[in-house]
């Protein structure tokens, strides 16, 4: 697991954010080393968040390289108004929204990956079923607002940091939220109720 990922405030952020600025002093510079260091820091984050929202290891792999193609080229345009993370999962985001747009449904993109979802799920596998009902609801959601749940939940992303990833106002990235987490509990208040109707017809 990234170290930064369950990091909130203080110095280790602090510094790592520091380090970063300085790799992308340096890859400005042209400095190869500098960018095979950022690659390899940001590659696994890059590849979890964008799992989870293509569903496709090809379409998260191209996003990946074209992101950071464009870090390459635009690190001199940095200018130190955020963090380094936000720039470049900003970056990331718009790309995907690009292939999403591109795609001829949203399904690609949207559809989660259950297997087997008429299978009757046993004791021992509870838990799993469980992970795939919330799968199953966030995957009912608007992407806006599901994405809003992803950059909070699984990037630990402020709201702050989200509206300037998602170019919007921060009390959008709040009303998302929160419509977000008002449909979300009435799937999975509906999943669950069928899911106990059903196990009491057997």
């Amino acid at each position: 697991m990234d170290p930064l990922d369950n990091v909130v405030g203080g110095s280790p952020l602090c510094a790592a954010n520091d380090l970063e600025r300085e790799l992308l002093r340096r890859i400005s510079a042209g400095d190869r080393d500098a960018f095979r260091d950022l690659y390899v820091r940001y590659h696994r984050r890059l590849a979890r968040f964008l799992a989870r929202l293509t569903r496709s290891r090809e379409d998260a792999e191209e996003i990946i390289n074209d992101t950071l193609w464009i870090v390459w080229q635009r690190a001199g345009d940095f200018r130190n108004a955020s963090r380094v993370s936000t720039w470049i999962m900003g970056i990331a985001y718009r790309r995907a929204l690009k292939l999403i747009r591109r795609a001829v449904t949203h399904a690609r993109a949207m559809t989660l990956e259950i297997s087997d979802a008429e299978q009757s799920v046993s004791d021992a596998v509870e838990a799993t079923a469980s992970r795939q009902l919330l799968e199953r609801g966030l995957a009912t959601l608007p992407l806006e607002q599901r994405l809003v749940l992803e950059f909070t939940y699984y990037l630990d992303h402020s709201c702050e940091e989200i509206a300037e990833i998602m170019e919007c106002p921060v009390n959008t990235v709040k009303s998302r939220m929160f419509q977000a987490r008002r449909k979300l509990r009435m799937v999975l208040g509906e999943d669950a109720a069928c899911g106990a109707g059903g196990r009491r017809e057997r």
